[in-house]
C-alpha cells in the first residue's frame, strides 16, 4: 500500500474568505457614497481574514500519515506535536458526521488502537469513510 496522507478539509474556511473580501467592499461602497470617517469599520474584515488565515494554516499543518507500518498525527503551526502508533495495533476505526458534514462528504475520524486509553481524533476530513477503509485494510495487512 502507497503512503496515505490525509489532511482536515479547508472546505468550510472558503465562505468566510468571501465574507470577509463581500464585507470589506460593502463598508467601502458604503464609506464612498455617505460619510468617509468610517474608514475604523475595515478592522471588522481585515480581523475576520487574520482568523480565517490562521485556522487555515492549523489545517495546513494538520496531517494525518499511514505508512511503513506506522499511523502518524502530526499538528502545529510553530510548536509540533507528534504521535506515531503502529498500525496492526488498530482495532477500530470511527467515522462521525454532523448533518452538514454528510452533506459536504466531510466527517470526524476517529482511531483507537490496543493497548491505549486514548483515541485519536482527526476533524473534518474529505471522504472519512473512504479513509477508515485505508486504514483498516493496513491495519489487517500488517498483521
Amino acid at each position: 500500500m502507497n503512503e496515505l496522507k490525509v489532511r482536515p478539509s479547508a472546505k468550510l474556511l472558503f465562505p468566510l474568505y468571501l465574507a470577509a473580501v463581500a464585507l470589506a467592499i460593502l463598508i467601502e461602497v458604503y464609506r464612498a457614497n455617505g460619510d468617509p470617517s468610517l474608514i475604523y469599520l475595515h478592522w471588522i474584515p481585515a480581523f475576520l481574514l487574520l482568523w480565517t488565515i490562521s485556522k487555515h494554516l492549523g489545517l495546513t499543518f494538520t496531517t494525518l500519515t499511514v505508512g511503513s507500518g506506522k499511523l502518524r498525527y502530526q499538528s502545529g503551526v510553530m510548536s509540533r506535536s507528534t504521535r506515531t502508533m503502529e498500525i496492526k495495533k488498530v482495532q477500530d476505526v470511527r467515522v462521525d458526521q454532523t448533518l452538514g458534514q454528510r452533506m459536504l462528504g466531510m466527517g470526524d475520524i476517529s482511531i483507537e488502537t490496543a493497548g491505549d486509553s486514548s483515541r485519536l481524533t482527526m476533524k473534518s476530513i474529505d471522504r472519512p469513510h473512504a479513509v477508515a477503509e485505508q486504514i483498516l485494510e493496513a491495519a489487517h495487512k500488517a498483521v
